[in-house]
């Protein structure tokens, strides 16, 4: 009995130092994060793209699929005569395979009790073809490229139906301009921090965390806003590129 008398007491002093040591941790550790400032600073370059591709295909049709096949290797001869003729080289294009696809029609038709019906009546074979151009660091023939799109229209005049898609034009060297934007995104954050850190006469301490934003690649002066999930834009020549770099310091 006179053991647990002095025991108690022992154990609630115990008690109240580790719980002085705890608070007195929690309280050290809150002022720590007090005493700190985050900025985001942006890197944006304007670039403009120096790959391009480049597709369009044609189709041909005939009952047999060995007629559709004879027709489009007529009509692929005319469409590579024609590229010859706009000034590329046979090597600077290239055909993919043949695709073939049945065609059906819908015809409606009387029945008994003047009732009507629709049925698909088979209506021949479907063979197309695409042909692809494409350019690296290479403006003059880019410049062919683009000049071509609007020339396609012209195969009309041999019968065929050239679909040509949208151009889509890409950048070679994506990991330099990244690096070269984190760094200037890093260095703007710093020297927001400063500006901050200077006017409300503190001082900037040590770097205590960075992060870095989704890479986004927009149109040049696109209002496209920025995704979540990072934006990566292929149909603009002149793209503008950007990130941005979270930073924190500690206070001084």
């Amino acid at each position: 009995m006179k053991s647990e008398f002095i025991l108690k007491p022992f154990i609630i002093g115990i008690a109240i130092i580790l719980t002085a040591i705890i608070l007195g941790n929690s309280v050290k550790n809150r002022n720590a994060n007090q005493d700190s400032i985050s900025v985001i600073g942006l890197g944006t370059r304007d670039f403009e793209s120096d790959e391009i591709n480049w597709s369009g295909s044609y189709s041909a049709k005939a009952m047999l699929a060995k007629d559709a096949y004879s027709a489009i290797n007529t009509d692929k001869e005319k469409v590579k005569s024609f590229f010859i003729s706009k000034g590329f080289q046979v090597d600077e294009f290239s055909f993919g395979g043949v695709s073939f696809q049945k065609s059906y029609r819908t015809v409606t038709v009387e029945s008994k009790g003047n009732e009507y019906k629709t049925e698909q009546i088979f209506d021949g074979y479907v063979a197309t073809q695409s042909v692809a151009f494409s350019s690296r660091q290479n403006p003059i023939l880019m410049k062919k490229i683009e000049d071509v799109v609007d020339q396609t229209s012209e195969l009309i005049n041999a019968g065929i139906e050239f679909d040509g898609g949208r151009i889509q034009y890409t950048y070679s060297d994506l990991p330099s301009l990244k690096h070269n934007l984190i760094e200037k995104g890093t260095e703007d954050a710093r020297e927001r921090a400063q500006k901050i850190v200077i006017t409300a006469k503190g001082h900037l301490g040590k770097l205590k965390d960075a992060s870095m934003g989704v890479f986004q690649i927009t149109g040049k002066n696109s209002i496209e806003e920025d995704s979540y999930g990072g934006n990566l834009d292929i149909y603009s020549k002149n793209k503008t590129a950007r990130i941005t770099v979270r930073l924190t310091y500690t206070l001084d």
